[in-house]
């Protein structure tokens, strides 16, 4: 089992607490313009943050959220718009984001991805009714509902088939798992992720922010510019200090034991990526280079 896979099997033993506990979770709806909606998980993890879009021209979902509480999804959805879904887009493709997709397809979602997140889920035996109808490359822009929504790429970020969707007019961006706001990222290394693709990503999307812009992250609360560039200033940070240790020849064990990370740990440290795992995927990442 690759190290990747491990780390995955850890979201989704957490994933299953939160199917033993799936009538304690529900979704925190926000509307944060006209008709677009971020849908939050509360009381357990329940996948990543969903975004809404409504109106007479279709609905939109971003992300399906886990496999295990798509019913929840569903009643969260349904609780804003009783019109039948138009189009999914994937951010990427761990499973906390598409593992609804084979319900969301039923009730009427065509599923948008980019190119790359399709391979991985067919190279993963993904059921076909979960799988991608129509994928892009470089962008693919929706109008709809009076909202441009611009989906595009960020390559070798999280993982190799990153999206991000930018809406101009209402100044809202929904990022993926291209940040996780106030919590260390995972940066999935073994699927195409990067740290250097993953601090371009935040630079991209932060040069289409202001002060008023509202960024919905992959995981966390709902963002801000500033959280945005505090989250890039960490990541930056935080991989010289591990090049420093790197660069003076000191081992994985070494760096751990130095702990460089430490005045990091009260705010961005979380259950599944703790300080000590984000020195090690910082180290990993220096050295396979």
């Amino acid at each position: 089992m690759t190290i990747t896979s491990k780390i995955l099997l850890a979201v989704f033993v957490l994933a299953g607490s939160a199917t033993a506990q799936e009538s304690e979770i529900s979704f925190k709806s926000t509307e944060l313009a006209p008709g677009l909606y971020m849908l939050e998980g509360q009381g357990g993890f329940a996948g990543g943050n969903i975004g809404l879009v409504t109106g007479d021209d279709g609905v939109v979902v971003i992300d399906a959220g886990l496999e295990p509480l798509t019913a929840v999804t569903i009643t969260a959805i349904e609780a804003i718009t009783g019109e039948p879904l138009d189009f999914l887009i994937n951010t990427h493709a761990h499973g906390d984001h598409v593992g609804g997709n084979a319900a969301l397809h039923k009730k009427g979602a065509s599923i948008v991805a980019h190119e790359k997140l399709r391979s991985r889920m067919v190279a993963d035996n993904a059921a076909r009714d979960a799988l991608p109808e129509l994928t892009y490359t470089g962008e693919v822009t929706f109008h709809l509902n009076g909202h441009t929504a611009r989906v595009f790429h960020v390559a070798n970020a999280h993982t190799d088939g990153d999206s991000a969707i930018h809406f101009p007019e209402v100044n809202v961006i929904h990022a993926g798992d291209a940040m996780f706001n106030k919590l260390f990222p995972f940066i999935d290394l073994d699927s195409g992720g990067s740290v250097n693709g993953f601090i371009a990503a935040q630079r991209k999307i932060l040069s289409m922010a202001d002060d008023q812009t509202k960024i919905i992250p992959g995981h966390g609360v709902l963002a801000n510019k500033a959280d945005l560039q505090a989250a890039l200033d960490m990541l930056i940070d935080s991989q010289a200090r591990v090049k420093a240790l790197v660069d003076a020849g000191k081992s994985k064990e070494e760096i751990l034991v130095a702990n460089p990370l430490a005045d990091y740990h009260d705010v961005w440290n979380w259950g599944f990526i703790t300080t000590e795992r984000m020195t090690e995927m910082l180290y990993r990442s220096l050295t396979s280079e």
